[in-house]
Formats: structure tokens, C-alpha cells, sequence
């Protein structure tokens, strides 16, 4: 699993989110080594169901929203641009459009 990879630097200030695909046991485990708070819902075959918080599985949910609409910009979803910089300005142009609409 990637995420171990992911996470092995990870400073995280306060917490974790991610969707019930990556609720394991080892990287639960990896997150609260960071000290980070973790904020992924518990699949429904865990025999013992832990709590999570709610209300920032929310947030995490409103930024995939997000990155859903960016990657209706043919642009962002095929990745034309070969500099950074191009890329992350047209992002950022997109998302103006976005909050303008």
C-alpha cells in the first residue's frame, strides 16, 4: 500500500482523513505514531466499530468535491502543461472560475 510510503514523512499538526478504503489496522497505527488525530471511517465487517469525527470527514468531503469539478477542466484531468508553474496556474485559474460561478 502507498500510503505507508506517503506517510513515513508525514508531520502532521492534527489529523488524518482519508475514506474507508484505508482503514487498516498497520496504517491506523502508522497515523497515530505521527501523532495525528485519525479521521477515517471504520468499514462495516470491524468487529468493533471505533468513533471518528464526523464533522472533518465532512471537510474531506467538500475538498474531493472540489478536486471532482477541477478535473472538468480538460486541461487539469489530462495534464497538457510540462512546467509546474503552468500547471499550477491554470489550477488556480480554475478555481477562481469555480468560485466566481
Amino acid at each position: 500500500m502507498q500510503a505507508h510510503t506517503l506517510l513515513e514523512d508525514l508531520q502532521a499538526e492534527e489529523a488524518v482523513l482519508a475514506d474507508k478504503g484505508y482503514d487498516s489496522d498497520a496504517l491506523l497505527q502508522t497515523i497515530t505514531n505521527t501523532g495525528a488525530q485519525c479521521v477515517i471511517p471504520p468499514t462495516k465487517n470491524r468487529t468493533v466499530q471505533r468513533k471518528y469525527d464526523l464533522y472533518l470527514y465532512k471537510e474531506r468531503n467538500q475538498l474531493e468535491r472540489l478536486f471532482n469539478k477541477l478535473k472538468n477542466f480538460r486541461r487539469v484531468a489530462t495534464r497538457y502543461d510540462k512546467l509546474d508553474t503552468a500547471f499550477l496556474s491554470f489550477i488556480h485559474l480554475a478555481a477562481i472560475y469555480l468560485w466566481l460561478k
